[in-house]
């Protein structure tokens, strides 16, 4: 786990604010849950033979006895939170989170054991439009950050549970076969959930897969004829994609559509944004039949990747516009009510001022660090006439001296040039 430090947030900041103006822009509707949820609400949905049941949440007792669990993923605790609250009687809903989940996984590159994933689950709409509208949201995210160069989407349909149930009974016998070949982890899966098998990124298991029988011959045709018709609309709407008949997601309960938005700019850990339909979801913890469909992006694989393609704006990272500087103890008051009249006047502009003292040198020190496009001085003789010194830290243009009444308007046709 990781502290997220002042010069960090506004990276942070800035893709929250992207992502909340692009799920804004299609009518999504924030919720927020709790960080801890009954333990048995995620072994009912995620499965209890699953990795991360197994062996990477943090449960405890609460003084009651009760057993409970950090979140590790956000989708469970969406459903449970609408149907808890009536959200999904006979409506549907598009819904979007963000925070914290938890998992004690071996840390690696862009992943910690506490991490932060923006969820966003869509209820109630059984057709491919609403899993076409989600991949075309995200493509628009991935152009409002400038990634849209560097990420490509795949696509597969693993069908419903009783066609995977047929096509797990042939995966288990052609593998079986090959048992002694098998790494570590596939040969456990084999027993408890052989088709993240198909996920393996050993060489060895995925040349034994090349003969095994494909998912998609055992799909039902109402499977097939949802994957054509998705595959119609994102073609239509101009979005490249590629199916990989191989692409299984590691939570029991995905049917349907799954797919994921990959980046080779990260090494082995390409995944940005991962989802699929779950239409059994709200029937298997309690609420009636609802499909649905979602997806998650981990925050600091997709911050990372910004930061390693430098495709954060310079903007993001500038703490201030203007930094306003008091030489004396008659300035400070000065200082005070003229940086506030200039947050009134220039919003969303971001003016600082000095505090604490010191020379004219040390506090125009501070002023350039501060990232600032103009340094305000304010002086003793500045006090006596009634006027500022306005001094760009970012150019080479000279110092003018302005009345304090000029400065709001000044500084915001200089900021806006």
């Amino acid at each position: 786990m990781n502290d997220i430090l002042p010069d960090q947030t506004p990276v942070w900041q800035f893709v929250e604010g992207k992502v909340r103006e692009v799920l804004s822009g299609y009518g999504y509707q924030e919720i927020r849950m709790p960080i801890v949820e009954q333990t048995d609400l995620f072994k009912r949905s995620i499965g209890e033979v699953t990795d991360i049941v197994e062996k990477e949440m943090y449960t405890f007792e609460d003084r009651n006895g009760d057993s409970l669990t950090l979140r590790p993923e956000g989708t469970a605790g969406c459903v449970r939170a609408a149907e808890e609250h009536g959200l999904l009687f006979n409506q549907t809903r598009r819904l979007w989170y963000t925070g914290p989940m938890f998992r004690h996984e071996r840390p690696q590159k862009g992943r910690y054991r506490q991490f932060h994933q923006i969820g966003v689950e869509c209820f109630g709409m059984t057709g491919p439009d609403i899993d076409a509208e989600l991949l075309i949201l995200t493509a628009r995210l991935w152009k409002e950050l400038g990634l849209d160069a560097h990420t490509r989407l795949e696509i597969n349909s693993i069908g419903t549970s009783a066609a995977r149930r047929e096509y797990r009974e042939a995966l288990v016998g052609y593998l079986s076969g090959y048992y002694d070949q098998l790494d570590g982890d596939s040969q456990r899966r084999l027993e408890s959930n052989p088709l993240r098998i198909l996920d393996s990124k050993n060489p060895d298991t995925q040349k034994i897969l090349e003969a095994a029988p494909k998912l998609d011959d055992y799909l039902d045709e109402e499977s097939l004829e949802h994957f054509r018709r998705l595959r119609e609309l994102l073609d239509a709407a101009g979005i490249e994609y590629t199916v990989n008949p191989r692409l299984v997601r590691g939570l029991d309960y995905y049917g349907k559509t799954v797919f994921e938005w990959i980046t080779d700019s990260l090494g082995a850990q390409g995944t940005v944004c991962a989802g699929g339909r779950y239409d059994g979801l709200v029937e298997q913890l309690g609420g009636k039949p609802t499909v649905a469909v979602g997806f998650a992006m981990g925050l600091e694989r997709l911050i990372l990747l910004l930061e390693t393609l430098e495709l954060v704006p310079d903007y993001v990272n500038a703490n201030a516009d203007v930094y306003v500087t008091a030489m004396g103890d008659q300035a400070v008051p000065v200082a005070l009510g003229l940086s506030e009249s200039l947050r009134l006047a220039l919003p969303g502009k971001v003016v600082v001022t000095h505090c604490g003292g010191g020379s004219f040198k040390s506090q125009m020190k501070k002023a350039d660090r501060s990232g600032a496009r103009y340094a305000v001085i304010l002086g003793d003789n500045e006090i006596a006439s009634g006027t500022v010194g306005l001094k760009p830290l970012r150019s080479d243009e000279g110092q003018q001296e302005l009345e304090q009444a000029e400065l709001a308007n000044t500084l915001d046709k200089l900021l806006d040039a």
